[in-house]
């Protein structure tokens, strides 16, 4: 039986339930690679996998990164594993609900922590500048290594309830899943007569393309967790009552279309909400959804190169500026990112009348000097 808080202080063996899924195998790398710690790894749909009694000895840490809909079982199936031997370990979670998974983990003798990453696996090496949610529910001695943890992931935290956390998650996330399900349902519909949305979007607005660029998100990755996301969340079909009302509402006001219905349409929708939210926060974000419009302007720029600098120090990005400089090419924009493969890159955008062969003999000449690599040229 290991002590309590013994390992707290070391480096312990870390145990992924999970193992073979997106985020498992984001995990796997970001403990080896950036934390060097020792990874085992049980998948239920792996048979090659590492088998649960080897996590059970040996692993200090134990982590379910497992489908919404069978993460309590599974936990519940490692209380009886462990039989007691989880005492002075620490269990965590990472689901996207938090209530079920933490009642589960509770039921065992380790320390508990719920965990709720707000976003999908990522091309980096951590979550910086990524939300993850902390439920803390049975923490002792493990709480400097936690810490430790939450420091390397370089995510921006905020502490909740299980209960809260739900939820929560009934608005930010089942909320938002729906309505961008139910708008690409309603573009389905019009297909025949309209186009989808590839034929939609030389129409686009800027918030029509954000609009399809979530429900795009939302379609392109496993079905399985949008799912139990919304089936799994015991607040959902509260939520989905409410917003079908409040559509209905508009509907029907919509459908009388005399001066009286505008009026309660500018009362409830617009100047009701308005008030709720409050100025600073409509302020606040109608500036978000500018700077976003200036970056899909960017991307829209015809005459551009995306450029990879691999070596990460200091004056890189000058020296790549000067290359232009030297050229007589002037830039209009510039903005970091990540290709596919995870390496950050710049994508550079230069005005419509940019003189081309100047601009491949600059790709030419970062590619040469070993300055660069560039990935996508004019």
């Amino acid at each position: 039986m290991f002590t309590p808080g013994a390992q707290a202080g070391g480096a312990p063996v870390i145990g992924l339930v999970g193992s073979a899924g997106a985020y498992g195998r984001w995990l796997r790398r970001f403990f080896e690679e950036r934390m060097g710690l020792r990874v085992l790894g049980h998948d239920p749909a792996d048979a090659g996998s590492d088998p649960p009694s080897l996590l059970v000895e040996e692993a200090e840490v134990l982590v379910f990164a497992a489908p919404i809909r069978h993460t309590p079982g599974l936990i519940a199936d490692y209380v009886a594993r462990s039989a007691g031997r989880e005492r002075g370990r620490l269990w965590l979670d990472i689901t996207s609900l938090k209530q079920a998974p933490v009642a589960a983990m509770l039921e065992s003798q380790a320390e508990v922590v719920g965990l709720h990453p707000m976003t999908a696996p990522l091309k980096t090496p951590t979550l910086k500048g990524r939300v993850v949610v902390v439920c803390e529910a049975r923490l002792d001695a493990w709480r400097p290594w936690l810490q430790h943890l939450l420091e390397a992931l370089q995510g921006e935290y905020v502490r909740s309830t299980p209960a809260h956390h739900d939820r929560v998650m009934a608005l930010v996330q089942a909320m938002v899943h729906a309505a961008h399900l139910g708008q690409a349902g309603v573009l389905r519909s019009f297909a025949a007569e309209l186009g989808g949305p590839a034929q939609l979007m030389p129409y686009r607005s800027i918030g029509f393309e954000m609009d399809a660029a979530v429900t795009a998100r939302i379609l392109s990755l496993n079905p399985e967790i949008y799912e139990d996301i919304q089936f799994g969340n015991p607040h959902t079909g509260e939520m989905l009552e409410r917003l079908a009302t409040e559509i209905a509402r508009l509907r029907t006001l919509v459908g009388r279309g005399d001066e009286p219905a505008r009026a309660e349409f500018r009362e409830h929708f617009l100047s009701r909400n308005l008030e709720a939210w409050g100025d600073g926060a409509a302020a606040d974000g109608s500036y978000t959804f500018e700077r976003v419009g200036y970056l899909l302007a960017d991307l829209t720029e015809t005459r551009r190169l995306s450029v990879h600098l691999p070596e990460d120090r200091p004056g890189s990005l000058r020296a790549l500026l000067h290359v232009f400089e030297a050229h007589g090419i002037s830039l209009s924009s510039i903005h970091s990112s990540r290709t596919p493969a995870g390496e950050v890159h710049f994508r550079i955008g230069f005005d419509s009348g940019a003189d081309v062969a100047s601009l491949r003999a600059a790709a030419a000449e970062i590619d040469q000097s070993g300055l660069g690599r560039v990935l996508e040229r004019p």
